[in-house]
């Protein structure tokens, strides 16, 4: 069940790039937009990291992972990827009212 939060296709296909992929010592268990979505769903509502929804990977794994994107940028570069798209939409689809 997706939550507010949760990425769309389109947004996915939009940050997938840069999102580090890992050597691959064994098959993981969560995708990388899985855990995305953990890591959103708490940014957005708040919750604490062991309040997760249970659909969502393990508050640990989402934790670990967000611990060490933000270290690394890779979560201020999807921020930017994503304020640069929405820019790119408002830039497009302005009417003439002063947007």
């Amino acid at each position: 069940m997706p939550y507010s939060s949760s990425l769309t296709d389109k947004e996915w296909e939009l940050i997938e790039p840069l999102v580090p992929q890992k050597k691959k010592t064994r098959p993981p268990c969560w995708t990388k937009r899985q855990i995305l979505d953990g890591v959103f769903y708490q940014l957005k509502n708040g919750c604490n990291w062991g309040d997760l929804p249970k659909d969502l990977p393990p508050y640990s794994t989402v934790f670990w992972h967000y611990k060490q994107w933000r270290a690394d940028g890779v979560l201020e570069q999807i921020m930017t990827r994503l304020h640069s798209q929405v820019r790119q939409h408002v830039k497009k689809n302005k009417n003439g009212r002063g947007y």
